[in-house]
This record gives C-alpha cells, structure tokens and sequence, in this order.
C-alpha cells in the first residue's frame, strides 16, 4: 500500500470522523468553497491529537478546536494527494452535494412549474383560481410535482383544463352547448383519455380548483365528483346524469314518444343524459315548473296525475341531464318557475337557474320562507306528545356560507336572522296549491 493510501485509510479513523462529518456538512452547504471554518465540540483525547497533526498544538479540556477548510484541505493534499472534496467522496462513498445549485434549480423549476397558471387569464381574472394556486403552493403539491419527472408538466395541463372549462361556460353558459365527456375532455388537453379518471393526480388538481371555484368541499365520493364535474356539463357517466319529468310531452322519435306517453297517464319518467343525447326532442310548453325535491314530484304525480302541469325535479344540483332539457326548453319557447330548498346551497342553485335561464323564482320569497318556517314549528309542536315540549328537534341550523339573493334581498336577510333551513317537503302544500290552481 502506498504512503498515500495508507494517509487515506488514516483518515478513516473515529478521530477523524466528526471533523471530517462537518467538512462535508460545510461544503455542501456552501457549494464547495474553502473560505469557511469548521470545528469540534468538547473533542476527546484521540481527537484533540488528530487536530495537533493539522493545526499544532492545543491545550487539553479546550471546549471546541477549530480549524479552516482551507487549511484542513493543504494538510489533506500533503498527505494523501487528494483535495478535501475528493478525500470525503472516497471515504464516503458518494459525491458531495451542492446545496445551494440543488436550491437554486428547485427554485427554478418552480417558477418554471407556476409560469403557465400565472400567465393564465384566469389569474387575472379569477380569485378562486388565484386561491387555488395558493393552496397548491402551501400544501407541498407544487414540490412533490416538480421532484418527479412524469408530475412535473401536470400543473400546465390542469391550468389548460381549467382554461377550456371557463371558456366552454363563458361562450355557451351552463345548458347552452354540448356536453363533452370526461375522456374527450382529457384527450383534447393530455392525448391520454384516461389522464382525468378518479385518482390520477390531473384529476385530483382540477378537481380541487373546481370545488374551490363552487364553494364546496373537495369531493370524496363517486356521486360527488360526478356532481361537481355536471356543473361543468362534463360527463363522467351519461347514465348517471339524469332529471325526472312529469308531464312533459314532447315532439320526436324515440324519448319524444315517451314523455308524451307518460303525461298521458301522468306517470314520472326518469330521463337521462344519454338519451337526450341520443334523441333530438323539441318542447312546446308554455311553463315548465321544476322543484328540487322527488318528494315534491311525487305527491304532485299521486294527487294532480296528468291535470299537474309539466314538472322537472332536479333531485339535488342541477345536473348537466337538468341543463340539457331546460336549455331545450326555453329554446322552445318555455318559462321555467323554479323552486328549491331554503338553505344556503339551494337559493345559490336557484339564483344560478334564473340567471342562465331567466328562469322565475318560484315562492321564493322571505315571506315564503318565514311562512314555511312558520308551518313547519306548528308540525313540530303538533308532534311533540308524550311529554315532549316541541324544542325545535329536527330543525336543520344553517351552517354553511350565506349567499345573496338578489331577486329578494330580505330573504338572505331572514333566513341569516333565523339560521333554520327549510326544506321542500315542508312547503309542498303550496307548491301542490299552485300546481292544482
């Protein structure tokens, strides 16, 4: 073995190795320069004796011995050949790291990462976007993308999808043009139809911003990621998107014939994406009522039968099955009077209905809702027996953010003052009172 590689083998040894531990910790942090020093805390005897051979000599029992990289790295060169640098890559192992150009091309590639949605419209434009952005940027989701290789373009995509969905709105509005389905949609931006199915990490961030955008939680079923998705006239499943009728006769072949069949016997029929679709139809009612609730469907169906004028029940949000027919409606000369629940989510879906529709707001007014909150205490003190005092059990509190409602200021107003929600089944008597009037 030669002098050299002997040094080096010495400098293997226990004594070395918390000096050498914080060279590299030095190096690395700094980018490999030598213009730093470096020391031992509380250094034993052996320790204290390696540090002599470097620096000459020092007391015994000094708290801590320092020394310059400069200096340990001459002493390194005499002895063994190597620099430093090149010593502890031999010793270790493995190369050093660079510290301060790793940051530097992280920082980089995050500013190349965050370039397409800060040069998106919709930044400008948009706070939920610019919010969504935000929540990326603190919960770790623009670093884990950009440490991977087949992440790092996903938030370019997402901006893009994002991008089309406010122009697909924009340019049509809600019911206004043709559904596109979830694989067209991810074919168009990523050429992969299957880039925006459940779980993949494109369908998690877009998902994420539309949740923000609709003032909802970040969907955690099937039926809610399909829902949030329908807003957007998005397709995840044209079964699944579906309205149900009643009394609705229509012109046409196939679905035409089918609906008019039904409002012969004043039957429900459940109409569904696919077959709007599938067949063109074309409606010639004059008014098209739609509530929210089957419930309200249902009673007026088993009490009104085929002398309920045209009803359409939404059966929660408007899906895009829902803004399909109502967008064929009102091109056939239609009014749709619209009624929902009275809590949060229901007067924002209904304020949506009338400003893409023109659709009127059916009973609902503050009046309405402090009647309705009115019957519905009586029914809760005509049931509380046996002792009960009718403590409002049942009562559903408003929690969520309150919205406007500009076709009634004094609603958002009553039901803010009140905080009880009152949902279609307690006011049915009068929507069953117009639909029979």
């Amino acid at each position: 073995m030669t002098m050299a590689a002997k040094a080096v083998e010495r400098y293997r040894g226990p004594e070395y190795r918390r000096l050498l531990q914080a060279a590299r910790r030095r190096l690395e942090s700094n980018g490999g320069s030598l213009d730093a020093s470096i020391g031992v805390h509380n250094p034993d005897e052996a320790e204290r004796k390696a540090l002599v051979g470097i620096i000459g000599y020092r007391e015994p029992g000094v708290k801590r011995i320092g020394v310059t990289l400069r200096e340990l790295d001459a002493v390194v060169r005499d002895s063994t050949g190597l620099s430093l640098a090149e010593l502890l890559e031999t010793i270790d192992g493995r190369p050093l790291a660079n510290r301060p150009a790793e940051a530097a091309r992280a920082l980089a590639a995050r500013r190349q990462a965050l370039r397409p949605a800060e040069e998106s419209p919709l930044h400008q434009s948009a706070e939920w976007f610019r919010t969504w952005l935000g929540v990326l940027s603190r919960n770790g989701t623009v670093g884990r993308l950009i440490a991977r290789p087949e992440t790092v373009g996903m938030l370019a995509q997402a901006v893009r999808v994002l991008e089309l969905l406010e122009a697909r709105t924009a340019a049509v509005g809600f019911g206004g043009g043709t559904p596109v389905t979830l694989a067209g949609l991810a074919a168009e931006v990523t050429g992969d139809p299957k880039a925006l199915n459940h779980r993949t990490t494109l369908s998690t961030l877009v998902l994420r911003a539309l949740a923000i955008r609709e003032g909802v939680p970040l969907p955690g079923t099937a039926e809610e990621r399909r829902d949030l998705w329908d807003c957007y006239e998005v397709v995840v499943d044209d079964l699944a998107s579906r309205i149900l009728v009643l009394n609705l006769p229509a012109e046409g072949e196939g679905l035409g014939e089918w609906l008019t069949g039904a409002a012969r016997f004043g039957t429900p029929f459940q109409v569904t994406l696919h077959q709007l679709t599938t067949f063109s139809i074309a409606l010639r009612a004059p008014v098209v009522h739609v509530c929210e609730n089957p419930a309200v469907l249902r009673r007026a169906a088993a009490e009104l039968g085929p002398d309920c004028p045209p009803l359409v029940c939404t059966e929660g949000r408007p899906s895009t099955a829902f803004h399909r027919l109502a967008a064929t409606a009102v091109r056939g000369g239609a009014r749709l009077r619209y009624h929902g629940d009275f809590d949060w989510p229901g007067v924002d879906m209904a304020g949506a209905v009338a400003r893409r529709y023109g659709a009127e707001l059916w009973r609902m007014t503050a009046a309405d809702y402090l009647a309705g909150l009115a019957d519905a205490a009586t029914a809760a003190d005509g049931n509380a027996g046996d002792g009960d005092a009718g403590d409002g059990e049942g009562r559903v509190t408003l929690t969520e953010r309150p919205v406007p409602t500009p076709w009634d200021p004094a609603l958002a107003d009553a039901m803010r003052e009140k905080g009880i929600a009152v949902y279609e089944e307690a006011v049915a008597d009068s929507l069953l009172a117009d639909l029979g009037g």
